[in-house]
């Protein structure tokens, strides 16, 4: 796959470097996993934290499928 380029925000949680989309969702659950942010009664809502947040416009808690869109909003193309 292509790489695809991360914007100063999605970068603090997935890191700056360019990598497939594949790897970027990894790296995303990834750090969402070790933070807990997955919500412990609907699983299918993430919590965000600060960093998170920032790539969420704001939005304080998301579900996985509009996560996807927001985060392809934080690529550089």
């Amino acid at each position: 796959m292509k790489p695809v380029q991360p914007d100063d925000k999605l970068a603090v949680v997935v890191g700056a470097k360019p990598l497939p989309r594949t790897e970027l969702t990894k790296k995303l659950w990834a750090y969402i996993k070790k933070k807990g942010l997955q919500d412990k009664k609907v699983k299918t809502q993430i919590n965000a934290d600060d960093a998170l947040k920032a790539v969420f416009n704001g939005k304080k808690s998301v579900s996985m499928f509009e996560m996807t869109k927001l985060v392809s909003g934080h690529l550089k193309k």
